[in-house]
């Protein structure tokens, strides 16, 4: 069974954005609200994170290249 809600860390990790990015995009009502679990805990719906996620518009520019090292073994 693949987890339910996931805290800020691993939202931040699922969309490949910066934990910071994610709690601007919730203050500016771009991203879901997390949940309220607990007294004090919070966390998000895993289905809302990935209806927001494939609802992202398509982007024109390319992947960045490849940037890492490869070594020619000389």
């Amino acid at each position: 069974m693949k987890p339910l809600y996931l805290e800020l860390e691993a939202v931040a990790g699922a969309v490949a954005l910066a934990a910071t990015t994610v709690q601007r995009l919730v203050r500016q009502g771009e991203f879901p609200k997390p949940r309220q679990l607990s007294g004090r805990r919070v966390a998000w719906l895993v289905r809302e994170v990935e209806d927001w996620a494939e609802g992202r518009p398509v982007s024109d520019l390319p992947p960045p290249s490849n940037s890492s090292r490869r070594s020619t073994g000389s």
